[in-house]
């Protein structure tokens, strides 16, 4: 058996639990879910803060948070990028929005879906091909459907004879507000998140055992999304190369992902690759290459007329 020592301060007295089964005994006893604050060391430590992931039932229909923050993000996504075109007098036709839209939310949830089977679980779907449709019981990869949008897209503007690397551009800035809000899902459902953590921030999952772990939900949020989402949308108006912000999303995405995923709990499933890596990290890392690579080879400046 693997032995944890975990020193808590409770009462003023240091007690040492020298293994899983007495701490779980011990915090099953003191029932943490009854307390919104205790404390682990010196430090205080807050439970989650429940929240129905069921915003409202009808009959056999759900309407979820989550699928809630998916739906706001293709909504704030379609509208900035009509925005942009507006306002830089784009030569592009309102209406291919519509229609580019459409291609970039098959492309994500095939890519999603594909990614997370290929990428997360593998060994199940060969098993199970079947459970590729079922959607329902969760497993979606953002790197996957990463690739499925930019695929999507590739095809949309190819047999639409549009400039691929504009439209990438105007989507670019946009998606992070999608990628917050999603986030703000995971962390509803309770889902995704952190290792456990001594930080005063640390917070007691419903289905993450009765130690504090890192809201890693919050972390991407602010950081795939609110601050992303700054730098991007600031760097918009700036006179670059076509191609540039999308290849900054790549860069910048895979900087702030590697970096959270040092707090984040890996998937069960796969633990830790080469002893201290996660998937998430070693397709960010790919993903940032990526971006470098395309920010090379990405168009030359247009001649002002």
């Amino acid at each position: 058996m693997v032995t944890n020592i975990i020193y808590l301060n409770l009462l003023g007295s240091s007690i040492n639990l020298c293994n899983n089964t007495c701490t779980n005994v011990l915090f099953e006893f003191f029932s943490v879910s009854d307390y919104a604050i205790f404390k682990l060391g010196a430090r205080q430590m807050l439970t989650y803060p429940s929240i129905n992931p069921t915003i409202v039932t009808l009959g056999p229909l759900q309407i979820r948070w989550y699928g809630v923050m998916y739906i706001l993000g293709f909504l704030a996504s379609y509208l900035l990028v009509k925005y942009q075109i507006r306002k830089k007098r784009l030569d592009i036709d309102i209406k291919v929005v519509d229609d580019l839209f459409l291609f970039l939310i098959i492309g994500l949830i095939i890519g999603a879906r594909l990614g997370y089977a290929i990428f997360y679980n593998l060994p199940l779907y060969i098993s199970h091909p079947l459970k590729l449709f079922s959607i329902w019981e969760g497993g979606m990869s953002f790197h996957g459907g990463l690739i499925g949008i930019i695929l999507s897209g590739l095809i949309y503007a190819r047999t639409r004879k549009t400039d691929f690397w504009r439209l990438a551009d105007l989507v670019a800035v946009t998606v992070p507000i999608g990628l917050g809000l999603g986030r703000l899902g995971n962390f509803i459902n309770a889902e995704l998140y952190g290792r456990v953590t001594t930080v005063p921030w640390g917070m007691v999952f419903p289905s993450g055992g009765a130690l504090p772990r890192h809201p890693s939900q919050l972390y991407e949020s602010f950081l795939e999304g609110v601050l992303l989402f700054s730098i991007l949308w600031w760097l918009k108006d700036f006179p670059l190369k076509k191609g540039t912000l999308f290849c900054l999303f790549l860069i910048l995405y895979g900087i702030f992902r590697f970096s959270v995923e040092f707090s984040r709990e890996p998937d069960p499933q796969l633990g830790f690759i080469f002893s201290f890596l996660t998937m998430g990290q070693i397709l960010s890392v790919l993903m940032g290459i990526s971006g470098l690579v395309l920010l090379y080879f990405r168009p030359p400046m247009e001649k002002a007329p």
